[in-house]
């Protein structure tokens, strides 16, 4: 009976779940291209740095500290209308990924910026007394020695982006999210809730063992 009901759920089950990889996926993507120079700026102009610049640094940290004290749910709405006109639609998986890149962003550039601090100072102090740019530090000392960081914490930007991918089921943002509360909210059927629970456990557990796998792999310390 349990095995004939999940044969009939495969393929909501299939189209939900990727649609889930979807919005993490582009939610992702934005915050690493967004995020990840944010998080070094943070860094590199802080007081004592190379690039100390107490305006940009203060200036970002507001403006990250802003988006982050918006709970998911509650940004998820406020959103609407910037997602309507980015996209021209507030429903779907695509609509969706509009939300949880701007929850992305600030969320994984204060984890690169937390990263980077763990840098010994001595080593940018040398490469600074030897006369390299900048833009050498960040390419050649920042972004290597703390690059297993910023892989560990985009681990923990994707563990969280499928945790708010569940929530924008709740307006139609659809997913394994989606899925559980239409089948398993609504209509109670406790078969559907557990199997996408469980979906969801495997899924973090593999994004976790695949993000150590690769931080380990790239940390030559």
């Amino acid at each position: 009976m349990y095995l004939t009901s999940i044969l009939n759920l495969l393929p909501e089950l299939n189209q939900a779940f990727l649609e889930t990889m979807l919005m993490v996926g582009l939610g992702l993507i934005v915050a690493l291209i967004i995020g990840l120079p944010i998080g070094i700026l943070l860094y590199v102009t802080e007081q004592g740095l190379f690039l100390e610049n107490r305006f940009v640094k203060s200036t970002l940290g507001v403006v990250v500290n802003l988006i982050r004290s918006i709970p998911f749910i509650i940004l998820l709405v406020f959103l609407l209308p910037f997602t309507k006109w980015l996209v021209d639609t507030t429903t779907g998986p695509l609509a969706a990924s509009v939300s949880l890149s701007v929850a992305a962003i600030p969320f994984y550039a204060r984890i690169v910026e937390s990263a980077a601090r763990e840098i010994d100072r001595g080593v940018i102090e040398a490469a600074i007394a030897t006369g390299a740019s900048p833009w050498l530090i960040i390419k050649d000392i920042v972004y290597p020695e703390a690059k297993p960081g910023f892989i560990s914490g985009l681990t923990i930007t994707a563990i969280s982006l499928v945790g708010y991918s569940a929530m924008a089921g709740t307006v139609g943002g659809g997913g394994i999210g989606d899925l559980a509360i239409r089948y398993g909210y609504y209509r109670y059927d406790d078969m559907v809730m557990f199997t996408t629970v469980i979906v969801l456990i495997v899924l973090v557990q593999f994004i976790q063992y695949f993000g150590d796998f690769i931080a380990k792999s790239v940390n030559k310390r």
